[in-house]
């Protein structure tokens, strides 16, 4: 259990003693150490409702509160504001729990079965910068609940069907006999513009594009192994980045549009003997009274287009079915750009009607900020293309390799080279993860490699830099106990204990900027320690506690960036 449940469970106790039943606690990290390390606001609340006096109400609360081995102080402050000290022994007893246990200590909520989808790039175009984000993002969050003990499973839903498909079986086709496929399928991006150039000035070349389309969906072998192979090499583009950028997709996680395809008329069949489906200019609708426009107009999710095609709407209710019943999720993550916010809304809505989505079943759209350039405009090569997310990658790792290089010349190249790449990938991802994910941010090279501040450098630095204090302590003892005195062990301690709060608030929300911005404490609170609790130079029992904070330190640095995608080095 977490200190923060447990803390809560105790003040709800205490508050049901004094005959407040139901209250919320409001239990929080204290925002300064004179505050305590943890601050119970609930009172406040619970004496409004009560029309009482809340510093009294507050006292009452106290009196019943059993914080016995957690709490070394209990204090009322302000009108009513509980704060709450904890106890050195108690600390030091948890954080030697973490160090012995590779998963520093956390325990493990009630098992889920919990999806995250993330990435799900359209294979008809390269990978770009817009799907940084839902990559980075999705990746993290995989790894985060992974770690807490839900079964999660990886999902990557392609864009691999649909009518555009046959106007590039089409020009590979045509590619081919020309002798010129390969060279024009190295870059995703042009052979799709020369395609879609072909599409719209050619009409025999459109008629054959339409022609495939029509064989495509009705499984022509033929059409169905060009389709195919297209998609390998298309997914193979992808590959190459997630391998680059570090993410945990593989060909394994993919299930595209293309599986739910057969399954399509079943599901409009069944939505229309619920009596869900109206006809509206020829399309299949479901109106949705929830979503209602100004006029009262209830909005229309389109299942079924005038004659008969299907949208990616209907793939998305189709994977919701599949995912429910033949999956059994009881949680599924959509790691998805924000501007899709009402597309999700509107598909959760229809998915519940329709009986394809269980009461309990929580199926979230993961929204996510666009990443701008310094004119604070979506951020777009010098020609007003998109950023290609491979030039972005090489581009960072090539930044990194030189500000390491004017770092520390001497050092061997491969050396250089493979400190770049984890530099240059970690502050990528961490510029973006370090922020929060329902908001847009400023792409900043100089901000996101820097060594100083809230960056990626920084804490790999600071990974380091324990690493080194471990290398030069020859005697330490990894049996040793832990001893907190001074103010700074205190609140470091008190930050290494409090690992599980934040990946639960992590895990619950959706957002790992609160990981980072923990990380970045830690990292912090570790310099101050350094700087007034001598670790080296101190001895005996006091010299073996600091270096098991110090260890710890570096555990959780390793283990939180770990979480975030990030790799460490022993050195730099």
């Amino acid at each position: 259990m977490t200190i923060q449940q447990l803390i809560n469970d105790r003040v709800v106790a205490a508050l049901a003693a004094v005959g407040v039943e139901g209250a919320n606690a409001a239990i929080q990290t204290a925002s300064k150490p004179e505050f305590g390390d943890y601050q119970a606001n609930g009172v406040m609340g619970a004496a409004k409702a009560l029309k009482t006096n809340p510093r009294a109400l507050a006292e009452q609360v106290v009196a019943k509160l059993d914080l016995a081995g957690i709490a070394s102080k209990i204090e009322i402050a302000g009108p009513g504001f509980i704060n709450i000290h904890l106890d050195p022994a108690f600390v030091a007893a948890r954080l030697q729990t973490a160090l012995h246990d590779d998963a520093l200590g956390i325990s493990k909520p009630a098992p889920q079965k919990v999806m995250v989808e993330y990435s799900s790039v359209n294979l008809a175009k390269e990978m770009h910068i817009g799907h940084l984000r839902g990559g980075i993002i999705g990746d993290a969050l995989v790894r985060v609940n992974s770690f807490i003990g839900h079964d999660v499973i990886r999902q990557n839903h392609v864009g691999d069907w649909g009518t555009q498909f046959g106007m590039l079986v089409a020009h590979m086709v045509e590619s081919r006999a020309a002798g010129e496929a390969e060279l024009e399928l190295k870059d995703l991006d042009v052979f799709y513009k020369h395609s879609k150039k072909r599409f719209d000035e050619d009409p025999a070349f459109a008629d054959l594009a339409r022609d495939y389309v029509v064989r495509l969906q009705s499984g022509d072998a033929e059409v169905l192994a060009l389709w195919q192979q297209f998609v390998k090499l298309s997914l193979a583009h992808c590959n190459a980045i997630y391998r680059k950028l570090g993410l945990l997709l593989t060909d394994d996680d993919v299930r595209g549009e293309s599986f739910y395809n057969d399954d399509l008329p079943v599901l409009v069949e069944e939505l229309r003997q619920q009596g869900l489906l109206t006809e509206s200019q020829g399309a299949q609708v479901v109106f949705l009274d929830e979503f209602k426009n100004k006029e009262g107009e209830p909005a229309a999710y389109i299942v079924q287009k005038q004659g008969g095609g299907y949208l990616y709407a209907t793939t998305d209710l189709g994977a919701i079915r599949f995912r429910t019943r033949q999956l059994g999720l009881d949680r599924c993550l959509y790691v998805v750009d924000s501007r899709q916010s009402l597309h999700f809304q509107q598909l959760f809505t229809t998915a519940r009607k329709a009986g394809f989505l269980r009461a309990d079943a929580q199926f979230e759209h993961i929204g996510h900020g666009t990443i701008m350039g310094p004119d604070g405009k979506p951020l777009k090569t010098r020609s007003g293309d998109s950023v290609k997310l491979v030039d972005l990658l090489d581009e960072a790792i090539e930044r990194a390799y030189l500000l390491v290089s004017g770092k520390s010349p001497e050092m061997a190249e491969s050396e250089r080279r493979q400190i770049a790449e984890a530099v240059g990938i970690g502050a990528l991802k961490y510029a973006d993860l370090s922020k929060s994910r329902n908001t847009d941010y400023i792409f900043d090279w100089d901000a996101m490699l820097s060594f100083e501040g809230n960056t990626a450098p920084y804490l790999q630095y600071a990974y380091t830099r324990v690493q080194s204090v471990l290398r030069k302590a020859e005697d330490y003892n990894p049996a040793a106990g832990i001893v907190i005195s001074e103010a700074a062990e205190k609140q470091l301690a008190v930050a290494l204990s409090q690992f599980e709060d934040v990946l639960s608030t992590v895990a619950e929300g959706s957002q790992p900027h609160h990981l980072c911005s923990y990380l970045y404490n830690v990292a912090t609170l570790f310099s101050r320690f350094y700087e007034a609790c001598p670790i080296l130079k101190s001895e005996g029992e006091v010299r073996h506690s600091r270096l098991q904070l110090a260890a710890l330190t570096g555990k959780t640095l390793k283990t939180g960036l770990g979480l975030l995608g990030i790799a460490v080095l022993e050195a730099m």
